[in-house]
Order: C-alpha cells, then sequence, then structure tokens
C-alpha cells in the first residue's frame, strides 16, 4: 500500500540550532551562502520572540538515493565536518541560518543594512519597550556594531555602549546570544540593580524572562522531513515549489549537487573561474562579432545543454536494450527531460560533453548560414537543443550539400510548422531520433513528414516574437534581400553595421491615414528587413514618395538609378510597379504569394490553401511597441 514519504513534525528551536551546531543537520553544497539584511533578520527575531510562526522548514533524511554532498550551515564550527549528517535543509536555509548566528554561535552576526552596506552586528532586545504593548516589537530589536558601541558625529561622540555586561545590565538590553541561558546574565542583572530601590526592575527582568525569552526556549518549528526513499525527481520538483524567493533552483543545481558527491564540479564546468573560460562563455563568444556584447548561442543554458547528452546518453540505453532482444515498452525512452537530466550519470556527461559542446558551436555556423545573426531573431531557442545534438551527431557530414539541405529542411519544418512552441521535450528526442537517420537515407523525420503550413497564416504574422515571423525574416536575407538605399546584401557584417531589423513597407503612418487597421498592415508581408538609416529615409509617407526620395537623392544620401532600385525591391519579393503606384491591396496579395512560394521551397513542400478555417480564432495581438519605436518619421 503506498504512504506518505514526509512527516510533520514540530521541533523545538534551540535542538535545531544545536543540531546545526554539531553537524546533524546540514546543508545541500549547491545552497549558496548569502546574507540576511538587518531588518529581516531584527523581524525574525521579533516574531520568534512573540511566539508568532515564522514558517516550516523542510528537510531530507540522508541515506538514500540522493547523494548531495553537505555543508555546514554558516557560521557552524568546523569540527562539524567530522560528523555525518542526518537530514539536510532543503527550505528555510536563510531563516535557520539567521537564528543560528544571532542565538546559538556566540559570535558577531555579518549582515547588511538598508543602505547596502556590510556590517557586522550584535544584537539586542530593549527590555523596557519589550514589555511595552504599546511599542512595536521590532522597535525593541536593537543592532549595534562590532565593538558593541554606536558612535555619531563622526565617530567622536559615543551614544550607545554595551561593552561589558554591567553596561548591558545598566541599559536594560539583553543579548538575544543568550536567550537560551539567561540564568548567568540574570545574576549578573540582580547583582547590578540590587537593594529595595531596584525591586522593580528586577520584577521587570522576571516579566521579560516570562513574556519573552521563555518564548525562545519552548519556541516549535514545524520540519516537513521527506524520508531518505524520495526520489530526485521530488526532490527536484519541491525546490521549484519553495524557492519562490528568488530564483527556482532547477535541474542543473541538483546535478550538480550530485556530481559534488563525487567531486566534481560542474558550477566550474559551465561558468568558469578566475583562470579558466567556462563552458557557458566559450559559447556566447562563438562567432560573436567583434561589436556585439554576445553572439547567437548566449542564451544556451545549462539545462539546455545537459538536455544534449542526456539524449545521446538515453540513446545510448536505448541501443543497449535493443541489442539485448528488449521491445517495445521494455525499452527505456530516448529524452532530455528533467527525470532524464536527474538521472545522467557523471561519467554519461564527462563521455559526451566534448561532443556535444562542439555541436552547440556547429550550431551557430549553421544558424549564421541561414541568416540568422541575433537572439533576438532566433525562431525558437528552444530548437537549438536537437540542431546541437544532432550536429554533435553526424560529424563533419553536415558541411556536404545534399546533407544539409535536409537538415535546412528540418530546421524550417520546425519553424513554419511552429512545433518548438511546446511539448519540446518529447519533440527533441523525436528529432534526434529520427533526423540523423533521415540524414543518411532513412524515412523522413515525423517533424518533415507532418507538418502543414497554411497560407493564410501569412496574414495574421504580426508579432516579432512569433518563430514563423522570425523565419520569414530570415529566409528574405538569405534569398538576397538588398537594402533599398545601399543594395548591399545582409550578411553578418552589413546586418550589424547598419543595424538591420524588420520595417514596414507601406508605412504605418501612410496605412493609418487610409484608414487601413492594423491587422492588416503589420502582417509579415508588409514587412522586411531594412537598415536603420533606410528606414530614416521611408518615414511615414506612401511608397510612391520614398521611392521618389530614394531615386532623387540629397547632400547625403546619393541618386539610385530606377533600374537598379527596382531590383533592390524585386530581391525583397515586392512588385516596385505596385509600390510607385501605391496600391496597397494588390500589393498585399502578390506578395502573399511570393513569400508563400519562398516558404514551400524551405519546407520542400506545397502549403494548404484551401479554405478550410483553422480550429479557433485568431489571438495573436497587433505589432507591440517595439515596432513603432523601430520607424522613426522623417522630419
Amino acid at each position: 500500500m503506498a504512504g506518505s514519504t514526509f512527516q510533520t513534525n514540530p521541533i523545538d528551536l534551540e535542538r535545531l540550532l544545536d543540531d546545526c551546531h554539531r553537524g546533524v543537520i546540514q546543508l545541500p553544497d549547491f545552497q549558496r551562502s548569502w546574507v540576511w539584511d538587518e531588518n529581516r533578520i531584527k523581524s525574525l527575531i521579533a516574531s520568534v520572540s512573540r511566539a508568532f510562526p515564522v514558517g516550516a522548514l523542510m528537510s531530507l533524511d540522508t541515506g538514500g538515493p540522493v547523494n548531495f554532498r553537505p555543508r555546514l550551515v554558516e557560521g557552524a564550527p568546523a569540527t562539524g565536518r567530522q560528523t555525518a549528517p542526518q537530514s539536510l535543509l532543503l527550505d528555510g536555509q536563510q531563516r535557520i541560518t539567521s537564528l543560528y548566528q544571532v542565538i546559538l554561535r556566540g559570535k558577531v552576526v555579518e549582515t547588511v543594512t538598508p543602505k547596502k552596506k556590510k556590517v557586522r552586528r550584535w544584537f539586542y532586545i530593549d527590555i523596557r519597550k519589550a514589555l511595552d504593548e504599546a511599542v512595536d516589537r521590532e522597535e525593541a530589536i536593537i543592532g549595534v556594531p562590532e565593538d558593541r558601541t554606536e558612535r555619531t558625529d563622526f565617530g567622536r561622540e559615543i551614544t550607545r555602549d554595551l561593552s561589558t555586561p554591567e553596561k548591558e545590565y545598566a541599559a536594560l538590553v539583553y543579548p538575544v546570544c543568550q536567550v537560551f541561558d539567561w540564568d548567568k546574565w540574570q545574576d549578573g542583572f540582580d547583582d547590578f540593580w540590587s537593594g529595595d530601590q531596584n525591586k522593580k526592575l528586577r520584577e521587570d527582568f522576571r516579566s521579560f524572562k516570562r513574556q519573552v525569552l521563555e518564548n525562545f526556549k519552548y519556541y516549535r518549528v514545524p520540519v516537513i522531513a521527506l524520508d531518505r526513499s524520495t526520489s530526485k525527481e521530488a526532490v527536484c520538483v519541491v525546490f521549484e515549489k519553495v524557492n519562490t524567493g528568488g530564483k527556482a533552483l532547477d535541474a542543473f543545481e541538483l546535478v550538480t549537487a550530485l556530481y559534488a558527491a563525487s567531486g566534481h564540479e560542474l558550477r566550474k564546468d559551465w561558468y568558469g573561474d578566475d583562470s579558466t573560460k567556462g563552458r557557458h562563455r566559450r559559447l556566447a563568444d562563438a562567432l560573436r562579432p567583434a561589436h556585439s556584447d554576445a553572439g547567437i548561442l548566449a542564451s544556451v543554458s545549462n539545462t539546455d545543454f545537459l538536455q544534449a547528452i542526456s539524449l545521446f546518453y538515453t540513446r545510448e540505453r536505448r541501443r543497449t536494450a535493443e541489442q539485448a532482444g528488449k521491445q517495445g515498452k521494455e525499452l527505456p525512452a530516448v529524452s532530455g527531460n528533467r527525470q532524464a537530466l536527474l538521472d545522467l550519470p557523471l561519467d554519461a556527461y564527462k563521455q559526451f560533453e566534448t561532443k556535444v559542446e562542439h555541436g552547440f558551436t556547429q550550431a551557430a555556423k549553421f544558424l549564421h548560414m541561414l541568416h540568422i545573426y541575433r537572439i533576438f531573431d532566433l525562431p525558437y531557442q528552444s530548437q537549438i537543443v536537437p540542431l546541437a545534438a544532432i550536429l554533435a551527431d553526424v560529424g563533419e557530414a553536415w558541411e556536404h550539400d545534399a546533407v544539409r539541405a535536409k537538415l535546412v529542411q528540418w530546421y524550417w519544418n520546425g519553424v513554419f510548422g511552429e512545433l518548438y512552441g511546446s511539448a519540446v521535450e518529447s519533440r527533441s528526442a523525436r528529432d534526434f531520433m529520427e533526423v540523423p537517420l533521415w540524414l543518411k537515407g532513412g524515412s523522413e523525420p515525423s517533424t518533415v513528414s507532418e507538418t502543414i503550413f497554411r497560407s493564410d497564416r501569412l496574414k495574421t504574422m504580426r508579432m516579432r516574437l512569433s518563430a514563423a515571423y522570425k523565419g520569414m525574416n530570415a529566409l528574405l536575407m538569405k534569398e538576397g534581400a538588398q537594402d533599398f538605399r545601399s543594395g548591399q546584401k545582409f550578411d553578418h557584417t552589413v546586418f550589424f553595421g547598419e543595424n538591420v531589423d524588420i520595417h514596414h513597407i507601406f508605412p504605418q503612418g501612410w496605412c493609418r491615414s487610409q484608414g487601413i487597421e492594423p491587422a492588416i498592415f503589420d502582417s509579415i508581408i508588409n514587412k522586411t528587413p531594412l537598415s536603420f538609416r533606410t528606414n530614416r529615409i521611408i518615414g511615414g509617407v506612401a511608397p510612391s514618395q520614398y521611392i521618389a526620395k530614394l531615386e532623387k537623392g540629397n547632400e547625403t544620401t546619393p541618386a539610385i538609378e530606377r533600374q537598379k532600385l527596382e531590383t533592390y525591391l524585386r530581391s525583397h519579393l515586392i512588385d516596385p510597379m505596385l509600390l510607385r503606384g501605391d496600391k496597397f491591396e494588390i500589393f498585399m496579395d502578390v506578395r502573399q504569394k511570393q513569400l508563400l512560394a519562398l516558404i514551400e521551397q524551405a519546407m520542400g513542400k506545397a502549403a494548404y490553401t484551401g479554405n478550410l478555417t483553422e480550429e479557433g480564432d485568431d489571438a495573436e495581438a497587433d505589432e507591440d511597441a517595439t515596432e513603432a519605436e523601430l520607424t522613426i518619421v522623417a522630419a
């Protein structure tokens, strides 16, 4: 019978902190150290002092399949490393570390002021304010510098001195680092305030002890303890759910911790260090133009890289199972999903890492060949993973014309079929299995054989973030589109040097003046790649007017011969006579057919041109503000 894999038990705060001190409770090594700010620490102390809840903790019992390398709670003595931890703290590190350092460690606490200055603080509770119900408890929590002395006037005047126990007694403030053991402090306090005349002060301290200090002594924290049988995937889900205050810990962080238990620094592989450039930087620099901050691979994530390796490893396992005679459901799946990443052995990572990195750098070369130069213009970030894995798998064979043509066809089918926007992991695995076989003469992969492009989709491509929209732009540049003004083709040098982007052919201003709806004129049919300077000349006037300006020229722009300009226009699949006559409707119809032919050529198949409408209504919004900002009206 299936049962719960966790228990919820309240545990005394004093015991929890003592377990942290002795190393019985530790942190998984990927839980990075950080410092809580002073105000949050004060708020935490105030909550515990009033016996208010501060949230549950979550721990994982050690000794199970999830073998993270442990790390002591920040500030715990090094002797704790000799202790094998019984549990690892998964959620609540900030709270427990802060409470441990403030209450049990007995040393000054490193923290950060509201002005983001790193400081060292001792914390106290103002006894009078803590007993006054009219005072907010957080106002009763005091932080003083490392020498326990506060100064003003640039350090010349002392405003608070708590540097000895006697001065603490005199100021009626209690050190938070002694909330579990008040007897000695109380004895000193009673001696300091002896005599009948100070009886009220001694009674006040006893009230403070009952109302405040005992809340620390008897405070219990709910702890959700995951037992040692908890799976890696479950632990990953836990982190995704509980780490809402910052960056969720993904599969890479957990694999990093798993590999660390075997002595391998996966984080160093990816990010490098002071002396070594990490893989992330190497990929970001791949084919990076000299005047650009990052190359086309700059957004490849660490989990993307692990996914590509996982595709190789899981395919190898499947092939081994096939050789052993297994069939059907007995065969392990080829996968790059989260569970597959968590199950990726260190030796498999080492086996494929160099090969996969080369595959990614080849992917950058492939994308540049398709005139995709910027991350902003990349149709699908997610399609880079199978692309890199396939290129790594086939090696130099992809540089042969016949093989490259098939690979290009697969890529454009993925883009114009808009297949990498959902169910990405299963699509990637299927393509990794099918495409290399196809390149060697096998059957068409499902991404190619099952994809259909609808001709009416061109009318609804309006969003700059749409994969098909970006793909259309790249296809035009690949086919040799020339800038209206300079006549230059858009290789990577011209692309970056001239600040090329997608702009309207019939300008927005003119279209609006003619009563044409944005849903029509913002379509990709009315867009094409142009340089910034050319778009500035175009402005918001009728095409017939800006064509006349280009042909006439001015003091900064030479005149362009009519025949040359018409050649430039035709390279964008634009009929010059329709622009000269400002014939918008005819232009849209003719250019739609031209663009459709270009897509059909790229996909290697005819598009659907029938009348059967696609299910659902068009939900794609009009062009966003970015496009408007890119179009500058000429003065």
